[in-house]
């Protein structure tokens, strides 16, 4: 049976969670705008809006996205019938400035706030879901998917240290969801402090919180240079759900 339909019974306990997506980067490494870039004749940004707009457990969307395409995305949400953003705005200059400004202004009624990068179009429903059952029970939460090359800790001449424990480690995916109230302060605090933070629960662990893991999608990509476009299109081939 599909996780979706085992879990939707339970959706009455699931506390109300808002969706807050990323997407007010400048993409230099890509060299040229990835959330409106199309993928087979969809835009990567709706793509990844369809997937929380599908989710029965994502009661609301922000979309954070740079000043000069604040229109163009609130055209697109309306185009796509992406009904569940309620808001488009404009993100800072960091991405913690960029999550800060999506968290502020989420529903009042939001227990819980997923965050996730615009450029992951392929994030599944099931993923979502897990994610949000993890971060109700936790307070955090981020999907992870194993490390499979050996790592090594390098000094700042390049020359290797050592060799990281491998079981030990983790790449990390997004959508990371929090308590509301627990991610709100964590990001203004790390605002404050002028951090640069590379995701959220970097700013959850600095309150000594420590966030749960659930099961990664090996698809769930983040297309940050041409070359992921490449793999994209693998992807849209190979998944039906997805087209």
């Amino acid at each position: 049976m599909n996780l979706s339909s085992i879990f939707s019974k339970k959706k009455e306990k699931v506390p109300h969670c808002s969706a807050v997506v990323l997407g007010a980067g400048n993409a230099l490494r890509m060299g040229m705008d990835k959330m409106l870039y199309e993928l087979e004749g969809k835009p990567v940004l709706a793509r990844t809006l369809l997937a929380f707009e599908r989710s029965e457990l994502v009661d609301e969307i922000v979309v954070v996205t740079r000043a000069d395409l604040l229109e163009t995305v609130a055209e697109l949400c309306k185009n796509y019938g992406i009904n569940k953003v309620s808001r488009v705005i404009s993100g800072g200059s960091t991405r913690t400035e960029s999550a800060l400004a999506g968290v502020s202004e989420v529903s009042s009624k939001a227990k819980l706030i997923a965050i996730h990068d615009g450029a992951r179009p392929f994030v599944t429903t099931d993923l979502i879901l897990r994610t949000v059952y993890a971060a109700d029970e936790y307070l955090a939460a981020a999907p992870v998917i194993a490390s499979t090359d050996t790592l090594k800790a390098v000094d700042d001449k390049g020359f290797m240290q050592g060799t990281v424990d491998r079981e030990h480690t983790v790449r990390v995916q997004t959508p990371q969801i929090f308590k509301a109230e627990l991610i709100k302060a964590a990001l203004t605090r790390a605002v404050e402090k002028n951090l640069t933070l590379t995701d959220d629960c970097s700013a959850i662990e600095m309150l000594n919180v420590k966030p749960h893991t659930v099961q990664g999608d090996e698809d769930n990509i983040k297309l940050t240079t041409p070359r992921d476009l490449l793999a994209a299109q693998a992807i849209l081939h190979d998944r039906e759900d997805l087209q």
